[in-house]
């Protein structure tokens, strides 16, 4: 007869096993080692079967499906969607046949095919491709034109994005824009410099101008805690007022013997050289916007600089405590973002407008670079990308207005949806029947849990 006190007894070693396996972390222990349990101690453990390896393709389609890159994409589409809608109501060829839409209802759905097709093919003319030109040089030309609207909208876009990175809401473009195009175009008519470093010297002015106006609100967030957001759109102002008052006073911007507020034209040796020659539009700045792309894709993914901006974007506080001086990054990340919308001013005064600007010369692209950097998701590639697309809207929807009289406030609201759906992720996906992020993962371990159960 067995001690029933010995560590021998064969049930009391079968209560102990009971007793671990009633607590629920040692059910998830034996689960996660698959280990045997005696089923005469009164309970039950099934070991999952290991799991199956995803297929590769379906895997891909499932991370498609569930990223932020098709949110974009789908959120670009629902806006053409709307705006094929838009177009269609606001169609004098529609709104009569619309008269008489029972007695013919296909007159109706023809003239709202003519509409849309036909506004959306210009659009496609004159942002993309004119296949109108008997000859490729001339049919080309839309899109250099597209290029050229999306220079300064790249490189404002890349500034917003790396400010978006470290936690920053930089909505100061405009006047460090306005700042950077003053000080760029001061050096470019008013100094007489060889060809290159005339250039040269006029882009590194307007840089520094726009670094130093949005360093303002960098330093004020460091050492006093001021919102950015606050004090960049007091800065808009302030710029705005400042170049308006530089370009009506004679001696400072003001062209000589003109009384507008406009300055004189740039000197040929500070402007940028066209890249395809003087039948097009396309400038040098757009090689220089690729090359911010590729500076900026190098400081945020492979400098230890770009890795202390995720940090204090992610989280200030635990990255103060593992070592960053969280108050210099601010001040940092907002100097070369406003850079970087300072090049973007640049791109305006030597390349675009050289005949000499005024206080509008900024177009509000420091606000468009906002819609991108949302649209490109506060990548460099995506920024790219987004960028390149609303410059077609911008060559395509004048092409829309003159070729099919459609409204060019159509584009503008196209643009503005286009932000609302990406604002709205769940939204897109539950138009689209998406997946959301981590539903797999959820999956499995409410499947872990049934098993732990039984």
């Amino acid at each position: 007869m067995s001690d029933p006190h010995s560590p021998h007894d064969p049930s009391v070693a079968r209560a102990d096993r009971a007793a671990e396996v009633s607590d629920p972390t040692s059910v998830d222990a034996a689960l996660a080692g698959a280990s045997a349990v005696d089923s005469a101690a009164g309970a039950r453990v099934v070991a999952p079967e290991p799991p199956t390896e995803e297929n590769r393709w379906r895997r891909a389609l499932r991370e498609i499906a569930t990223g932020n890159a098709i949110i974009s994409v789908l959120a670009v589409i629902l806006a053409l969607l709307v705006g094929a809608v838009m177009i269609a109501a606001t169609d004098e060829n529609v709104q009569a046949a619309s008269g008489y839409f029972f007695a013919r209802p296909g007159d109706t759905l023809v003239a709202i095919w003519q509409s849309v097709s036909g506004a959306y093919a210009s659009f496609f003319q004159g942002a993309i491709y004119n296949f109108r030109r008997p000859e490729f040089a001339t049919g080309i030309r839309p899109l250099t034109e597209t290029l050229t609207f999306a220079t300064p909208l790249i490189a404002a876009g890349l500034g917003v994005a790396l400010a978006f990175r470290v936690g920053m809401f930089n909505i100061g473009g405009r006047g460090q824009m306005l700042v950077a195009a003053a000080a760029g175009g001061y050096v470019a008519f008013a100094f007489d410099l060889p060809w290159g470093l005339h250039t040269l010297v006029a882009l590194v002015a307007g840089i520094a101008a726009g670094a130093l106006w949005a360093g303002i609100a960098g330093l004020l967030k460091a050492r006093t805690g001021a919102h950015e957001v606050i004090v960049t759109i007091m800065l808009n102002y302030v710029a705005f007022y400042l170049v308006y008052y530089l370009l009506r006073t004679p001696g400072l911007l003001q062209a000589p013997g003109s009384s507008n507020p406009t300055t004189p034209a740039m000197k040929e040796t500070a402007v940028f050289p066209d890249l395809f020659g003087p039948a097009y539009n396309l400038h040098f700045g757009f090689v220089l916007s690729l090359a911010a792309v590729v500076l900026v894709w190098w400081i945020l993914e492979r400098s230890s600089l770009g890795f202390r901006f995720r940090a204090v974007g992610l989280n200030p506080n635990a990255a103060r405590v593992a070592g960053i001086n969280v108050k210099s990054m601010y001040v940092v990340a907002m100097l070369i973002s406003g850079g970087l919308i300072g090049l973007a001013g640049v791109d305006q005064v030597l390349g675009t407008v050289t005949t000499g600007f005024s206080s509008g010369i900024d177009a509000g692209i420091g606000f468009d670079a906002i819609t991108v950097a949302l649209l490109g998701r506060s990548t460099p590639v995506g920024v790219l990308v987004a960028g390149i697309l609303f410059g077609a809207f911008k060559a395509g929807g004048f092409a829309m207005q003159a070729a099919n009289g459609v409204p060019i406030d159509i584009v503008l609201v196209v643009q503005s949806l286009i932000v609302l759906f990406i604002a709205a992720p769940p939204l897109v996906r539950a138009i689209f029947r998406l997946p959301a992020p981590g539903a797999r993962a959820s999956r499995s371990r409410a499947a872990k849990k049934k098993e732990a159960v039984k």
